[in-house]
């Protein structure tokens, strides 16, 4: 299985980019110091600029919040590559598949889990940032909606949610909660999501023509 990278790994690997240099940068320090080690110099310091390229390049605050959480966005993508699942499986098959991602992020990716929640919080004080975050994650949900459907979820909207909030509660509870030095193994992981999905779908639901 290829290794996705952390915020650290893109700065350390940077290309021509300046640009995911510097959000990398954000997101490494974020994951290390907070949202209060975020500031335009301490970006520069950490990704070995010239002092006020940050600032040419996001000028204010919020622009540099944005930056990261575009940049979180796409490093997400790699992490869960939501175009890897499949409804073809039934309840079974799908659950593999996310159970893999969900794996894949919580054994790999960790720092990118804190940052998620650090912007995630800073979100709820800054409504243009709550915008900017809210479409930057439909990347994700609307796959997940399409998915539901095609499996046959007679409400795929709330299905999804469902989905995303068992998800997204497993991936607090073993990144920053109570089980952040037990994370799951994928079988155990495989066989939670089979449960919910099953629920949902019922255990014969193979797509779409079979309903």
């Amino acid at each position: 299985m290829p290794t996705h990278p952390t915020p650290a790994d893109s700065v350390a690997q940077a290309g021509p980019f300046r640009a995911d240099l510097i959000a990398d940068a954000a997101l490494t320090l974020l994951a290390e110091r907070g949202m209060r080690g975020l500031t335009h110099r301490a970006v520069d310091e950490r990704a070995g600029l010239p002092q006020g390229s940050t600032s040419n390049h996001a000028r204010t605050r919020e622009a540099l919040l944005e930056a990261a959480v575009r940049r979180l966005a796409e490093l997400e993508g790699q992490v869960l590559a939501p175009g890897e699942l499949q409804a073809g499986g039934g309840p079974e098959g799908m659950a593999a598949g996310l159970a893999h991602a969900l794996h894949r992020y919580l054994s790999g990716s960790a720092e990118l889990l804190v940052c998620r929640y650090e912007l995630a919080l800073e979100a709820t004080r800054r409504p243009a940032l709550r915008t900017f975050y809210d479409e930057a994650g439909r990347r994700f949900r609307e796959p997940l909606v399409a998915l539901m459907a095609t499996a046959g979820s007679a409400e795929p909207e709330r299905h999804a949610l469902s989905v995303v909030a068992w998800a997204e509660g497993m991936m607090f509870a073993c990144a920053v909660g109570s089980y952040h030095r037990a994370v799951p193994t994928e079988a155990q992981l495989r066989t939670g999501c089979t449960e919910l999905l099953r629920g949902m779908l019922g255990p014969g639901t193979s797509g779409a023509s079979g309903t």
